[in-house]
């Protein structure tokens, strides 16, 4: 009888390791992570989060899970795209967005990135559409989102001297230091109205200053340049808390300025340019 019930005991700890085991998956699926919104059809609900639990103007990391309205399970084998579009007075357009793909390491979880180039306002608003396939059946769901503009500028459209039309987002640093920090930009090209593909190597020069200091600089920045992830990277000194102008210069893979100046006494600033504060 002891050793029944010592094996009675064994499996029931087992079963209940098991169990946390699987509670423990089910809360990490989420961590890190506040939910924005949530998006319904007929036959599931799509649940949106982020870092924060909500969108803004600028580049958005956004993840995505898809749970089933019959059995309240959330699906782990679906193919996904989107299509974020901006509704206008006189015209709609997309934005720069990336592929929607698993996240690594998890069962439930989707993501990629949107970039809104603009904020909503009054009479002009974002609409995600979300397509998804799961066992060969394709379902839909559209919303609208809510996109205030950011407190600072941290996306910059522009038309280079090609005469084409660029987009630079701001990525890194999500947390300014005082410090050498890894910086993280995105470089798209407006093709058409719904098209913003990645721009290939070009470089991206940088100039941080801080116009209430005297418009001083800030040494061993690194311009930046793209790596495999098809983003651009590089180094960016800052040196005091405060508000920083992150002046910029665009040039093609032949290193012609497309865009921008270089700062000096006489000239401030650069016409193109992102923000940051901390």
């Amino acid at each position: 009888m002891k050793l029944l019930k010592y094996s009675f005991l064994f499996i029931l700890a087992i079963l209940t390791a098991c169990s946390s085991d699987d509670e423990e998956t089910i809360v990490n699926e989420l961590d890190g992570l506040t939910k924005i919104q949530e998006f319904t059809n007929d036959t599931h609900i799509i649940e949106l989060y982020n870092s924060t639990g909500a969108l803004e103007q600028g580049y958005n990391a956004i993840s995505l899970r898809f749970k089933d309205k019959n059995t309240n399970e959330y699906e782990k084998n679906a193919t996904v795209s989107w299509m974020p579009v901006m509704h206008m007075a006189t015209m709609n357009h997309s934005c720069p967005k990336s592929e929607v793909a698993k996240t690594a390491l998890k069962e439930t979880l989707y993501n990629g990135y949107i970039v809104f180039q603009m904020a909503q306002n009054e009479t002009e608003y974002w609409d995600l559409k979300i397509d998804y396939t799961i066992n060969g059946i394709l379902y839909t769901a559209t919303e609208n989102i809510n996109v205030p503009a950011s407190a600072k500028r941290k996306v910059t459209s522009f038309m280079g001297s090609d005469n084409k039309k660029y987009l630079i987002a701001l990525i890194d640093p999500s947390s300014p230091k005082v410090a050498l920090n890894d910086v993280t930009f995105g470089l798209y090209k407006m093709e058409s109205m719904m098209s913003f593909p990645i721009v290939d190597n070009y470089k991206i020069k940088i100039d941080p200053r801080m116009p209430s200091m005297g418009n001083h600089t800030s040494p061993n920045n690194v311009d930046l340049t793209q790596s495999a992830d098809k983003l651009y990277h590089g180094k960016l000194s800052l040196t005091m808390t405060g508000y920083w102008k992150i002046n910029l210069q665009l040039l093609n893979e032949l290193d012609e300025v497309l865009k921008g100046e270089v700062v000096t006494e006489e000239n401030p600033a650069s016409s193109i340019f992102l923000e940051i504060e901390f």
